[in-house]
């Protein structure tokens, strides 16, 4: 009974319908109502004292106390106006995901879970991620990879955080990235204590002549396809990058976000496989699987084992367990192969599907970038306004993503947009560009 008066009474405090200051009955004149012992609402009243929703005053008087009143409503967003058409760079098709081989992974491994798998763990991640990662990356992707030298963070951005604030400690100061690039992974290290500098990339990749001028002791590239521009990093810039960490004793950070995908040749090797002392490899499940599952990985040089790993360690404790062993079994079963054998397919023909609608829609639009990744970046013509022209597109339930957002400082770069074509099916993207062959939404020019 009084777990009930204390209850109501609650409710009618937080709601609004007792405000603070409002008197209660005596203990006896409200007992005496509800036809109970005294004992019971004083015990109630006493509880209700004790958690602050209830104040004793002078001469016995009992109120709802300062301070306790109607809850604010939950700060909920309003659900944003969805685009019908989102090229939207940089995410895999999410409705592709392979549920049925990761749901026998999930199966097989929650049944063969031994009870010491449930308790923490190795920070820098599970034996067998780290060992079936390190076969895997070797394998596809050319890295000189031993189980010892993998870190299993939480995704791409975790991952970044860790190596910055561990060149951070060593007394790195200063980091050399793309530009254009992504300003998330510019902010992240901001965040660890480094200072981000600008180098240009062109159609050949990261203009590498220029690092001798940033006073940098690190960099940050993506060789393989680099975003947003979609350029390899020619083999003689790879060469040059790699001479300048040797020269300067510095490290170099491979973003490898969505190398597996690549149309008209096999993958380019990861540049970790030229000098594994020197360049610290990084990669995630989001492009390849989905971000959902919150799974990355690092491969550091010897030198830097010691210290990522304790940056991992407080940060987390590590990433979860259950997930990583689904991901090592998923790897060991070749889930994984099967699986990017067949995004492949799909993105190649979205990307063609893209091209042709460009051809046919928007002809002085000109694409750039190498055959693969998720994205292509689409020059417009000088003078052209990139956000009229995303305006102009929006009004008609399309969202495209202007280079501007993604230029470092106050560097111009010539008018473009970054136009992804994983998430959508090659009839949307068919559909998608004839709208943009509306007058309205070419944009202006300056």
């Amino acid at each position: 009974m009084h777990v009930q008066i204390e209850r109501a009474l609650r409710d009618a405090a937080r709601s609004g319908r007792l405000a603070p200051g409002a008197a209660l009955p005596s203990s006896r004149t409200l007992a005496r109502d509800l036809g109970i012992s005294r004992g019971v609402v004083v015990e109630a009243y006493q509880q209700l004292v004790a958690e602050g929703f209830l104040e004793t005053l002078p001469a016995s008087r009992t109120v709802i106390a300062r301070g306790v009143g109607r809850a604010s409503p939950d700060a909920t967003e309003a659900p944003s106006a969805g685009m019908k058409f989102d090229f939207r760079p940089g995410l895999p098709d999410l409705t592709l995901f392979p549920r049925e081989d990761w749901g026998r992974a999930a199966w097989r491994v929650i049944r063969e879970l031994r009870p010491h798998q449930l308790d923490y763990g190795d920070p820098r991640g599970t034996r067998e991620l780290r060992s079936a990662l390190a076969h895997y990356l070797g394998r596809a992707r050319g890295v000189v990879a031993g189980a010892s030298r993998v870190v299993v963070c939480s995704g791409f951005a975790q991952a970044l955080g860790i190596v910055a604030r561990g060149l951070a400690s060593l007394g790195v100061r200063r980091l050399a990235m793309e530009d254009p690039g992504h300003p998330d992974q510019r902010r992240i290290v901001s965040q660890a204590g480094l200072t981000p500098v600008g180098v240009p990339v062109d159609q050949h990749g990261l203009v590498t002549d220029r690092l001798a001028g940033t006073r940098a002791k690190a960099a940050l590239v993506s060789p393989a396809h680099q975003f947003p521009t979609g350029s390899v990093l020619a083999p003689d810039r790879r060469r040059a990058l790699l001479a300048w960490a040797e020269r300067e004793s510095a490290f170099v950070i491979e973003d490898d976000y969505d190398a597996e995908y690549r149309y008209d040749r096999a993958p380019v090797g990861a540049l970790q496989g030229l000098a594994p002392d020197r360049v610290v490899y990084a990669g995630s499940a989001s492009k390849i699987l989905a971000p959902a599952l919150r799974l990355g990985w690092l491969v550091v040089p010897p030198s830097l084992v010691e210290v990522t790993a304790e940056i991992k360690k407080w940060s987390d404790l590590g990433s979860s367990f259950i997930e990583q062993l689904l991901l090592a079994a998923f790897l060991q079963e070749g889930s994984l192969d099967r699986h990017l054998r067949r995004m492949r397919m799909v993105y190649r023909m979205r990307r063609d599907a893209l091209l042709d609608a460009l051809a046919r829609h928007r002809r002085e639009w000109i694409p750039y970038g190498a055959a693969a990744g998720l994205h292509l970046m689409v020059a417009l013509p000088a003078g052209t306004s990139e956000h009229d022209v995303a305006v102009a597109a929006a009004k008609r339930s399309i969202r495209l993503y202007p280079m501007r957002q993604y230029a470092f400082g106050r560097r111009v770069h010539p008018p473009a947009v970054v136009m992804g074509y994983a998430g959508l099916t090659e009839r949307e993207i068919g559909v998608g560009m004839a709208r943009l062959a509306a007058r309205a939404a070419v944009g202006r020019r300056s």
